[in-house]
């Protein structure tokens, strides 16, 4: 198997885990179109290696940054709530497809793209939104609770089918929920109910047959050592740079692959 593992894919998983690190963004968002796009993988293979790639990847992230102090477990469990049943369906329904036809990889490019455009401007205006949503609410708003658990469903749902969303998106529509929480505890969250999703919807496309074992290592063998450099560089970062620039490739990716 090591004699099959390909730089190209071990630099991708490097530049990918060193965004990851920095933004907290990216692994999804960042991977699937560079696989897609840049390396011609099939859409459905790129999106279930990559679930898998993200679990992994943010699991380390995770570590480093030391977010097991700041994640809030109720919002955890209504996300949770949401996002694995509607995973585990979209799964079964992607695989529907998949038997009919070409549909199924047509679906996981359209989709890809629209979220990447929609991660794009979740990224570029998160801080406009959250000032916004920042004239009410509070901790623990029991308003809040189906708002959440419809919000972990779409995450499940986008997830699943691109591999896209757990992010970006779902950062920004946890600050305008619960716009009193402290950022670091919303993020924390974020990724800490990342990594069980993606194991999830990964597993399932690995029961399917749509993970390719080499390209994962290969492309984990890059990302473990880049999400720890990006997160320990992470305080230094300046974010009014790396948000327009990470929003700029997004939108550039998105738009590409619904023109392809």
């Amino acid at each position: 198997m090591l004699g099959h593992l390909d730089i190209m894919h071990i630099t991708a998983g490097l530049f990918v885990g060193v965004m990851v690190g920095l933004t907290g963004v990216g692994g999804g968002s960042l991977m699937t179109p560079l696989l897609v796009l840049m390396f011609g993988v099939n859409a459905k293979t790129a999106v279930g290696t990559d679930l898998l790639f993200a679990a992994v990847t943010k699991t380390v992230g995770s570590t480093v940054h030391g977010w097991r102090d700041t994640v809030d477990w109720r919002i955890f469990r209504r996300l949770a709530a949401g996002s694995i049943p509607a995973a585990l369906l979209s799964v079964v329904a992607l695989q529907g497809l998949g038997e009919i036809g070409a549909k199924a990889e047509h679906v996981i490019i359209v989709f890809l793209g629209c979220m990447l455009i929609l991660t794009a401007f979740a990224a570029l205006f998160q801080k406009h939104l959250v000032r916004l949503a920042r004239r009410g609410g509070s901790r623990h708003d029991p308003r809040a609770l189906l708002p959440t658990v419809l919000l972990g469903a779409f995450i499940g749902v986008a997830v699943s089918i691109s591999s896209v969303g757990a992010g970006a998106i779902g950062v920004t529509a946890l600050l305008i929920l619960y716009p009193n929480l402290p950022v670091s505890r919303i993020v924390g969250t974020d990724i800490v109910h990342a990594v069980p999703l993606a194991l999830v919807a990964g597993s399932g496309h690995w029961l399917y047959g749509d993970v390719d074992p080499v390209l994962l290592i290969s492309l984990l063998i890059g990302s473990i050592p880049g999400v720890i450099v990006g997160s320990l560089l992470s305080s230094r970062a300046a974010d009014h740079l790396l948000r327009p620039a990470l929003a700029a490739v997004l939108l550039f990716s998105g738009l590409k692959l619904l023109t392809s």
